[in-house]
């Protein structure tokens, strides 16, 4: 028998839960030359705004919430050669490296199991949530299509909390002839009535004063009015974990033994670039939480 929901607060807490949770997707597509010739071509077709970035890096942010579907995406391009980020981005534990950047991800482990590779992950509504009361989710792991120069990833969860389903996540990436890549991230999950529910109750009250990054109008001082509801949710956790991505593929070039101290230090200071929409903690207390979180993962201690 499915429970009823508990009062507001329970809501706000799962809610945060599910809005921090990995969940970035479009739907797979058959044919990767396609697929490739059409991403090269959404780069052609976004040259003034990924020159014209308020982001100060070559980058879109764009958002949706349609017939119950959250969806953000992103558009960027990046330094590194296809060679380099393709294969980078390759490979489920390579795929734990990235998502655990993000504050409120507290383990993920890959496994492989009868049906593929699955990635087992627990997020929590608060970065200093004890585990126990974290919310866990399985994200079946497939390479779509590796080329040369294509590579598309997808993570794919049936249910969430509250009634919320359908997560996915897609990455994309295509060489350019510049020799840097072009890389696109789709964020989305459906929801419910229960999840529309905290939702709202989550808007009135903590989540009132927070915003995203879409720019709808201006306020009376000039400065800009930013989106907020659903829509700055899901912008501000889009951007968390591009700029995880971000921060991953900026180590490669470092011997092993240095690339996760940069990594953590570079999502925090990606974060902190947008303080009106990211800034949650601090840096020591964000770095020593993550140690904490790496190292136990790293021993194999169960959550």
């Amino acid at each position: 028998m499915q429970r009823r929901p508990r009062p507001c607060s329970a809501w706000r807490a799962a809610l945060a839960a599910l809005a921090c949770c990995v969940a970035l997707g479009v739907a797979p597509v058959a044919h990767a030359a396609d697929d490739a010739q059409a991403l090269r071509a959404r780069h052609t077709a976004l040259h003034d705004e990924l020159a014209a970035s308020p982001f100060q890096r070559p980058l879109v942010l764009a958002s949706s919430d349609v017939d119950g579907t959250l969806k953000g995406d992103v558009y960027a391009r990046i330094a590194q050669p296809f060679a380099v980020a393709g294969n980078a981005l390759q490979g489920a534990d390579h795929w734990c490296e990235i998502l655990m950047l993000h504050l409120n991800v507290q383990d993920c482990r890959a496994r492989n199991t009868a049906g593929g590779t699955v990635l087992d992950l627990v997020a929590g509504s608060r970065y200093n949530q004890s585990p126990a009361s974290a919310y866990r989710f399985s994200f079946a792991y497939d390479v779509v299509a590796a080329r040369a120069d294509y590579l598309q990833i997808s993570l794919a969860a049936d249910q969430g909390p509250l009634g919320t389903s359908r997560y996915r996540i897609v990455l994309e990436v295509v060489g350019l002839e510049t020799g840097q890549s072009f890389l696109h991230m789709s964020y989305a999950y459906d929801y419910g009535w229960a999840a529309r529910m905290a939702m709202q109750a989550y808007l009135a009250t903590s989540g009132r004063s927070k915003v995203g990054f879409s720019v709808v109008g201006s306020q009376d001082n000039g400065q800009p009015q930013y989106v907020g509801g659903t829509r700055g949710v899901i912008e501000r956790n889009t951007m968390r974990y591009y700029l995880a991505i971000e921060a991953y593929l900026g180590t490669l070039s470092l011997p092993p033994e240095q690339r996760v101290e940069k990594r953590l230090n570079d999502w925090y200071a990606g974060i902190e670039r947008y303080p009106t929409q990211l800034h949650e903690i601090e840096r020591d207390q964000y770095l020593d939480l993550k140690h904490a979180q790496l190292q136990r993962q790293a021993s194999g201690s169960p959550l």
